[in-house]
């Protein structure tokens, strides 16, 4: 498969979790045994339905439904530790996504811009070897409203000097793809490329 930047496009930001790195299982691992601690759960297709949410914001949410009063921001950061105990074995590229980020490395401005928390992020794209191809990494605590609001693509643009309607966005997350689009920028859906 050979993806090609669409003329007169002029950044590329993309997403991590799903997108860059093929961390879905381990993420949802971490969730299943965490929230279980809590006497909250998280379905699979919820799961990549939210894909993209900051991590306390699903936590608040699936506290609310139950009717549980919970610290979110305290429960966020062990799912966080316990995702960082994983092996990291599990976590690999996809593979479609990172060439064209190597590809394009150098020639284009590259940008990340993910729900995640930046030490999440910064392990799992570190141990597949391509956190050195980004100029720059927006993580969920960098911005006021999480996706699927633009802030997180906005900010990433900013960053990355490149107006909005030149970015083009790789998402894997419907959350995500939303606030793109909202940013006014060209989104590629990955999920086609990436193996199950």
């Amino acid at each position: 498969m050979t993806w090609t930047i669409p003329a007169g496009y002029q950044g590329l930001i993309f997403d991590c979790d799903g997108t860059l790195v093929d961390s879905m299982p381990s993420h949802y691992k971490a969730w299943v045994a965490v929230l279980s601690r809590h006497g909250l759960a998280l379905t699979e297709a919820r799961f990549y339905e939210w894909a993209g949410m900051p991590i306390d914001v699903i936590v608040q949410r699936l506290a609310t439904e139950r009717g549980l009063v919970v610290d979110a921001e305290s429960i966020a950061t062990e799912r966080d530790a316990y995702f960082l105990s994983l092996p990291t074995r599990d976590l690999r590229p996809v593979d479609a996504v990172v060439e064209i980020a190597r590809r394009y490395h150098g020639e284009y401005p590259l940008a990340v811009a993910t729900g995640s928390t930046n030490a999440s992020a910064s392990a799992s794209l570190n141990t597949i070897g391509v956190l050195e191809l980004f100029d720059t990494m927006v993580c969920s605590g960098d911005v006021a409203h999480p996706k699927p609001a633009p802030d997180i693509f906005l900010e990433a643009a900013q960053r990355i000097s490149v107006p909005p309607q030149k970015c083009v966005v790789f998402e894997d997350g419907e959350t995500g793809m939303e606030g793109a689009r909202i940013a006014g920028m060209h989104v590629v859906d990955v999920r086609p490329w990436i193996e199950r």
